[in-house]
C-alpha cells in the first residue's frame, strides 16, 4: 500500500487490518482492507488518489479507479480478482448504472462475484459518482 500504510494491533491473530493513508481513514477510524481468517474485505473505494478526485465527471473510469484501489487492497492481504466473491456498487444517479457495471464486468465478468449496484443521495465527496466495496474468500491462504 501507500506510504501510509499500517497494520494496527488487534486482539486475533487472524485479523490483518491495512490503511492505505488516504484521507479519511484516521479521521473517521477505519481500515481500507480487514483479512479476517478467510476472507478479505475493503472499505468503500472511490476514485480519490493522492486526496483529490480523479476522473470527475465520469463514472466508467470512477468505476474503474475505485475497483483499481479495491483489488490493490486486497493483493496486500493475498487476494486476487479471481478470489472477489461479492461486490457492492454506490452510484449516485441510475443514469450512471449502465456504464459502471460495464466497467465491473470489464474486471469481474470472468469471475462473477455477487453484486449490488445501489443509487445513492451523495457520497462524501460531491464529484464522486461511484463508491465501490469488494469481498474476497480464501480458504487456503
Amino acid at each position: 500500500m501507500t506510504a501510509g500504510s499500517d497494520e494496527l494491533p488487534v486482539d486475533d491473530a487472524t485479523v490483518t487490518r491495512l490503511g492505505s493513508g488516504g484521507p479519511w481513514e484516521a479521521l473517521y477510524g477505519y481500515s481500507r482492507v480487514v483479512r479476517a481468517g478467510a476472507l478479505a474485505i475493503t472499505a468503500g473505494c472511490t476514485s480519490t488518489v493522492d486526496g483529490r478526485v480523479a476522473h470527475v465527471g465520469d463514472a466508467a473510469a470512477q468505476t474503474a479507479q475505485a475497483i483499481r484501489i479495491g483489488l490493490d487492497a486486497l493483493a496486500e492481504v493475498g487476494a486476487t480478482p479471481a478470489d472477489v466473491v461479492r461486490t457492492r456498487m454506490y452510484v449516485t444517479d441510475r443514469l450512471y448504472a449502465d456504464e459502471v457495471g460495464r466497467a465491473h464486468n470489464a474486471v469481474f465478468g470472468p469471475v462473477r462475484p455477487v453484486a449490488t449496484m445501489v443509487v445513492v443521495a451523495g457520497l462524501i465527496d460531491p464529484e464522486h459518482l461511484v463508491e465501490v466495496e469488494l469481498e474476497a474468500y480464501l480458504p487456503d491462504r
